[in-house]
């Protein structure tokens, strides 16, 4: 699933606008919601919507990374790797919002905007 809070938040709001509008409508007749989805059950199993931004080789590097390795080996080897690459000095620069992404194992791409979501470890 890659919605956001805000996602869940927006149907909701067009469900109740269309409510609203079933009970102003001429015909009168009430509106059913029997079949709609549990809003609130979405929403806790949502993606937050603050997710952390990471170029797309950053995301590439996590990736790889994150079924090897640790996060401090990861932030070690950009330190005091032999050869820092620009992707490198963005997560030496940036390793708060790595860590993030690292924890969540969720972020959106910097250059696209797509939500990217690892697999859960088996």
């Amino acid at each position: 699933m890659t919605e956001t809070k805000r996602d869940v938040l927006e149907k909701l709001a067009e469900c109740y606008a269309e409510v609203s509008d079933a009970y102003t409508s001429e015909t009168g007749s009430p509106y059913y919601c029997g079949d709609e989805p549990n809003y609130l059950e979405e929403y806790g199993t949502s993606l937050p919507d603050d997710l952390p931004v990471i170029p797309k080789a950053v995301g590439e590097i996590l990736r790889s990374a994150r079924g090897q390795t640790n996060l401090l080996d990861v932030l070690d080897t950009s330190k005091n790797g032999h050869k820092i690459s620009e992707t490198l000095a963005w997560i030496i620069a940036n390793q708060n919002t790595f860590a993030l992404a690292w924890t969540l194992g969720v972020w959106r791409v910097e250059e696209t905007g797509e939500i990217v979501k690892l697999e859960a470890e088996k």
